[in-house]
């Protein structure tokens, strides 16, 4: 195999319904700058409006992907060499914790888990919410999964959230 043949690593970047989803374009900058090519899929709730879909789509090149396909449809992205999932909300981290597969995002971190990717995570949950029981069962349930965690963020500025941290723990 040539240096040609060889195609980039492929990531694949879980968006959240979060209000600093907004700012995801930096993260897939970030990727694309340590040659990572970048397939977005989104909760369902993150498509209303929590980031510029359209500006996303153009960066990385590919459709966002937030709904299962239908049978006999192409897989529209390659399988991941790693995953981020960011801003990573309470509620999926819960269900992803329990397994829950109930949204293409959560199917697929369900899957990935178990597959050995690479996983990092940037929590972004407020402190009342991070101190519910739940929460902190399923942050060791997905550290003992092999996720990697990032410091969670609670909210102010934007530029606090450190979306290239994710990369970092990636190993």
């Amino acid at each position: 195999m040539t240096a040609q043949d060889e195609k980039p690593p492929f990531l694949y970047v879980v968006v959240c319904a979060a209000g600093i989803a907004a700012g995801v374009g930096k993260l897939i900058t970030a990727a694309q700058e340590r040659e990572w090519q970048v397939g977005v899929i989104a909760t369902p709730p993150a498509m209303n409006g929590f980031f510029d879909t359209v500006a996303v789509e153009a960066q990385t090149g590919h459709p966002i992907r937030s709904a299962w396909r239908r049978p006999g449809d192409p897989r529209p992205f390659p399988d991941p060499d790693a995953v981020v999932v960011a801003p990573a909300t309470f509620n999926t981290i819960n269900k992803w914790a329990a397994g829950i597969a109930d949204t293409l995002a959560l199917g697929t971190l369900c899957e990935v888990s178990g597959q050995g990717v690479p996983i990092g995570v940037l929590p972004c949950v407020s402190r009342a919410l991070a101190a519910h029981p739940a929460y902190q069962e399923s942050l060791i349930r997905l550290r003992d999964m092999g996720a990697r965690f990032g410091y969670p963020y609670e909210g102010g500025e934007r530029e606090d959230f450190g979306w290239e941290r994710a990369l970092d723990l990636l190993g």
